[in-house]
C-alpha cells in the first residue's frame, strides 16, 4: 500500500501575496531535512504539501519524525494513497486504519472533495465510507462530536487519501523568512528556549557562546553543542562561536566594583556579540532573559546592558516565568542536559551582592578603568568555530 504524509500549513496561508515566499521556502527546509533518508518528492498543491517516497528504501518513519519538527507546519498525517474510487476508498480506509478502529469504541468520517470531478460529495463520502467502516467493525458507533478515531479522507488532483488523527506540528514560520539573528547561549535552561522561540518565528540564528577556560572546562562547552543540537532538529543547522572570555573577567574583577561585575560582564558579552553579529550578517541579537528572574534581569540592568550596543535586541523570553520556560525545556529535549553539572562562564564569578538597580553613568565611569575596545579585540582574534546540525554529507 503506497504511502505518503500530508502536510497542513499553518499561518502561512494568511501571507497574502508573499505566500508563495513562504511556501518556497518551508519545501526548501523539508527537502534539507529529508537528506540522507532516502529518495522523496517535496511538493505543494491546493494548500497541501506531499511527502512522498520514490522507493522502497525511503525511510518513512524517520521522514515523518523529521516533518513533525520544521516550522511552519501546523499539522500534518501520513495517510494511504488509494484510486478515485469510491470502493477503493472504503476498502483503504478499513485495511490502512484498521489496528486503530480495532481500539477504538467511536469514530467518524471527515470527507474533503477538492477535486470536483469525483462524483460524491464529502457529505456522500462520508457518509458512504462511515457505514462500511460499521460493517466491517461491527463494536464501533459513531460519535461526531468527541471520537476515539477520525478517519479522513481527502479526494485531491493526486488521488484519494485517506489517514487517521492528524498529529499537531511545530507552527511557527518557516526558519529563513524572519531574518538572521546571533543567539547568546550558555548552558543552562533558557537560553536554548530563546534560541528555538526565536527560531519559531522564522530566524536564522548564529550561536554565540562564552568560555572561561580553565573556569570552565571543555566538558561546559560540549553541553552547550549538544543543546544547540536539540535546537537544530527544529531551527536547521547553524554555527556556533566560542568566545574565549577569561582575560575580560578578569580584568573586571580585578578592576571594578565587586556589586557591578555582573553588569559589566553582560554589557562586554553585548558588545562582543554585536561584532559577530555583524559579521555574520545578523540584525539583531537574541538573549534568554525574563524579567526579574535574576539580578542582572532588572529593568534598570537590562537597560544598562542593552545601552553597549546599537543592535535591536529581542528577548522572546521576557514575559515568561520559570515554569512555562522549564515546561518549553521538557518539550524540545534540552532539560535534562541544561541541568547537566557544569559551569558556564556566567556563573563563574558571581558577586555575592549584584547591583539590581544599576545607573549607566556610574557602570560607565567603572568600566573607564578597562581597556574595553582592546579586551575586545582580543577575543574577536581567538575565536573558535562550531557547526551545528551539519550531521549529513549531503546538506554540506
Amino acid at each position: 500500500m503506497q504511502e505518503t504524509i500530508l502536510i497542513k500549513l499553518g499561518e502561512l496561508v494568511l501571507k497574502g501575496l508573499n505566500r508563495k515566499i513562504f511556501e518556497a521556502q518551508l519545501l526548501k527546509n523539508l527537502r534539507r531535512r529529508l537528506m540522507g533518508l532516502g529518495d522523496f518528492e517535496v511538493k505543494s498543491a491546493q494548500s497541501t504539501i506531499y511527502v512522498i517516497p520514490k522507493n522502497e528504501e525511503a525511510d518513512l518513519d524517520a521522514a515523518e519524525e523529521k516533518v513533525g519538527k520544521v516550522f511552519g507546519i501546523v499539522s500534518y498525517s501520513r495517510a494511504c494513497v488509494a484510486e478515485k474510487d469510491l470502493s477503493a476508498i472504503q476498502k483503504a480506509a478499513a485495511e490502512y486504519l484498521r489496528d486503530e478502529l480495532l481500539d477504538a469504541s467511536t469514530f467518524k468520517v471527515e470527507s474533503k472533495r477538492s477535486d470536483k470531478k469525483f462524483p460524491y460529495t464529502s457529505p456522500e463520502i462520508s457518509r458512504e465510507v462511515g457505514a462500511y467502516l460499521l460493517e466491517q467493525f461491527p463494536h464501533l458507533s459513531v460519535d461526531v462530536h468527541n471520537p476515539d478515531v477520525e478517519v479522513r479522507v481527502e479526494v485531491r488532483d493526486f488521488g484519494a487519501y485517506v489517514h487517521g488523527n492528524a498529529r499537531p506540528g511545530a507552527g511557527g514560520i518557516p526558519v529563513g523568512t524572519g531574518g538572521k539573528a546571533a543567539i547568546l547561549i550558555s548552558g543552562g535552561i533558557d537560553s536554548p528556549v530563546a534560541a528555538w522561540s526565536i527560531a519559531k518565528r522564522g530566524v536564522e540564528l548564529t550561536a554565540i557562546h562564552f568560555a572561561s577556560p580553565p573556569y570552565t572546562s571543555q566538558r561546559a562547552e560540549e553541553k552547550v553543542v549538544r543543546l544547540l543540537e536539540k535546537v537544530s532538529e527544529y531551527s536547521g543547522r547553524m554555527e556556533m562561536v566560542t568566545v574565549p572570555f577569561t582575560h575580560i573577567q578578569e580584568e573586571i574583577l580585578e578592576k571594578c566594583p565587586e556589586e557591578l561585575f555582573t553588569i559589566i560582564m553582560r554589557r562586554f558579552m553585548m558588545r562582543t556579540a554585536e561584532r559577530i553579529a555583524r559579521r555574520k550578517g545578523c540584525e539583531a541579537l537574541i538573549t534568554g532573559e525574563s524579567l526579574g528572574q535574576v539580578a542582572s534581569q532588572t529593568m534598570q540592568a537590562i537597560a544598562c546592558t542593552d545601552a553597549a550596543v546599537q543592535m535591536p535586541v529581542f528577548r522572546p523570553l521576557i514575559g515568561t516565568d520559570k515554569a512555562e520556560i522549564v515546561a518549553t525545556s521538557y518539550k524540545i529535549g534540552t532539560y535534562d542536559i541544561s541541568i547537566e553539572p557544569y559551569e558556564d562562564c556566567c556563573t563563574v564569578f558571581t558577586p555575592k551582592h549584584p547591583r539590581t538597580r544599576p545607573i549607566l553613568h556610574i557602570v560607565e565611569a567603572a568600566e573607564s578603568a578597562l581597556d574595553v575596545e582592546g579586551l575586545i579585540e582580543e577575543c574577536m582574534q581567538n575565536v573558535w568555530y562550531t557547526r551545528i546540525g551539519w550531521h549529513r554529507k549531503k546538506e554540506e
